[in-house]
């Protein structure tokens, strides 16, 4: 009976602005379109009031309008784009497709009337009211070797110094409120915290489509897109290197504390963000530390080196010439895991002599020579195996510098092998079309890491129980922040009637008559009593797993108190954030 009533009211409302003027195929100035009833994509009315000053009006109308346009709240339009444009499909365990957002018809009644009135102000309030009644949502985009070839990965690889200008550029979106940059030899992942789920997420797929120049519909064939605790557990599998290409390999976790690192620096990552990337190291941790299941493992850099000798004449594998360009953390694992096979001797190829240098005094059983960028090609024309390991953005190797170095003799296969295990790649996939010549990069490792991997399996199914008990220690901590806004106003409320009393209670006992001790001991008096009658709602808003209270019960009580006490913390929040949004835009 009550949507009854309320459809009436909203088809007269219409109706009214319907008859007002003529309906065109295009709102005449001083006039704003209005979404059509029950948020579904049909013709707009146009609503033009009589007796307002037509210049005043337009004016007031325009920055109505603009406002609608910053924050994107128009049914139509958001049916319109969902309808041309959606998000890439969801893959999660129980995350279905999400339903396009519609504004409730008691909110679009509001803003119709704001925007019939120029009332600026009742346009925000009406924005805090119906734009974000559920919590921001926390996602993940990205892609790995396990949905993307190499050659997509490195067009969306962000290097390290570069994740601070990327967090910058995605928390610049009109939706996205915090973000985190995770972007490796086998993943380029974006965490985001979304203020509203659809938006957030076409934003951040624009914005790779525009770094990446892919068109944003042949990306979606290849994102996968995770929400919630769904994000949060990819993470920890991500952190324990239980969704790493090599079962188990630690070098991941390295990667995730460097995010954080990042991201402290430059000061990009927000609460939440922070917060579940420092859990998801409590938990990758936690994973190798119970488990063991690094012990067996390989990571990429060892997995390049098996490759190579897997390739290589089994008589002849050790004394083969051996080629690393790049001594970066990568480049120094191969170094390491070359000794481990019996290795005696390395060129390394890299810009500066130092970090060679660190190299080999850490590194004593093997003889490790020094050529310079410069002489790269002279250096490839004297190797068996070519390992690279830069940060190049372009390829270093062509088809064209393969067939200018000599052949390889026959007691080495006659084959020169090139092990790529950079992203984006060092050496052109054409150097495999040369004769005499191979190209592996990083997709080309799965033959490796094949060993062990049952062994590693079983340990994966006892690494989940310690990614479960972290993920709800994190939910918990998340549920949390829901109550605080209305924890801290309660505080506030109940502390200026207890100062206000206990003035008047000063008042009354005379200054004259209170000594210090005395004083202190009516202020401790006043502060106990309230916080004596505050502690049992409090506890009611507690929700950090302690009790079996629901997380929807303590939402039920905190917004019990909000309206007891007309806190009105919800539509406090949501200005807070649109303030903030507002001013980051502006600078």
């Amino acid at each position: 009976m009550m949507a009854s009533t309320t459809s009436a009211t909203a088809a007269a409302a219409f109706g009214a602005a319907a008859a007002a003027k003529p309906r065109g195929p295009a709102a005449a100035p001083g006039c704003a379109r209005v979404p059509a009833a029950g948020g579904r994509r049909r013709s707009g009315v146009v609503r033009c009031d009589a007796g307002v000053d037509a210049q005043a009006q337009v004016a007031a109308k325009a920055a109505s309008i603009a406002a609608l346009e910053q924050f994107k709240i128009s049914a139509d339009r958001e049916s319109l784009a969902l309808a041309s444009n959606s998000p890439p499909p969801v893959r999660s365990k129980g995350v279905g497709d999400e339903e396009p957002f519609a504004i409730p018809l008691k909110h679009r009644l509001v803003l119709f009337e704001a925007l019939t009135n120029g009332n600026f102000f009742a346009l925000l309030i009406a924005l805090t009211d119906c734009y974000m009644k559920e919590r921001s949502s926390i996602a993940v985009i990205g892609l790995s070797v396990h949905t993307a070839p190499v050659e997509m990965r490195e067009k969306l690889a962000v290097a390290e110094e570069l994740w601070p200008r990327a967090i910058s550029e995605l928390t610049s979106l009109n939706h996205i409120e915090e973000a985190a940059v995770l972007s490796t030899c086998n993943r380029m992942e974006i965490y985001v915290v979304a203020l509203s789920w659809n938006r957030g997420i076409r934003e951040v797929v624009d914005w790779m489509s525009k770094k990446s120049g892919i068109p944003a519909s042949e990306l979606r064939e290849h994102l996968f897109m995770l929400r919630d605790s769904d994000a949060t557990r990819h993470l920890f599998e991500v952190s324990a290197g239980l969704d790493s290409l090599v079962l188990g390999e630690g070098q991941i976790l390295a990667q995730v504390k460097q995010v954080v690192r990042s991201g402290q620096n430059s000061g990009g990552l927000g609460k939440n963000i922070d917060r579940m990337f420092k859990d998801a190291i409590t938990a990758g941790k936690r994973v190798r530390c119970e488990t063991n299941i690094s012990s067996g493992a390989v990571s990429v850099s060892s997995a390049a080196v098996e490759l190579a000798l897997m390739k290589l004449p089994k008589s002849e594998g050790l004394s083969a010439s051996m080629l690393l360009i790049g001594a970066g953390k990568m480049g120094k694992l191969v170094i390491k895991h070359l000794i481990a096979k019996g290795c005696k001797k390395v060129v390394v190829v890299n810009r500066s002599v130092e970090r060679v240098d660190a190299i080999r005094e850490e590194m004593k059983d093997i003889e490790i020579v020094y050529r310079p960028l410069s002489e790269m090609y002279e250096a490839a024309a004297e190797a068996d195996v070519v390992f690279t390991s830069t940060a190049s953005e372009t390829p270093l190797f062509t088809k064209e510098h393969a067939q200018a170095l000599p052949s390889i003799s026959d007691a080495m296969g006659g084959v020169r092998f090139f092990v790529d295990i950079s992203v984006p790649r060092n050496v052109s996939a054409c150097v495999s079309e040369v004769d005499h010549s191979r190209v592996y990069n990083v997709d080309d490792l799965k033959e490796v890491v094949e060993a062990n991997k049952e062994d590693r399996l079983r340990k994966a199914m006892e690494a989940q129980t310690i990614i479960t008990q972290e993920l709800k220690r994190f939910e918990a901590w998340r549920d949390s922040l829901e109550t605080v806004p209305t924890i801290k106003k309660l505080r506030s409320y109940a502390d200026r009637i207890r100062a206000s009393e206990l003035e008047k209670c000063l008042q009354k006992i005379g200054e004259d008559n209170l000594n210090k001790k005395m004083r202190r001991a009516i202020e401790e008096l006043s502060t106990g009593i309230v916080n004596k009658l505050l502690h049992g709602p409090l506890q009611h808003l507690r929700c950090d797993g302690s009790d079996s209270r629901t997380l929807d019960e303590t939402l039920e009580n905190m917004h019990a108190l909000n309206r007891m006490f007309s806190l009105d913390t919800e539509k406090a929040i949501v200005e807070q954030k649109i303030r903030a949004k507002v001013e980051k835009t502006q600078n």
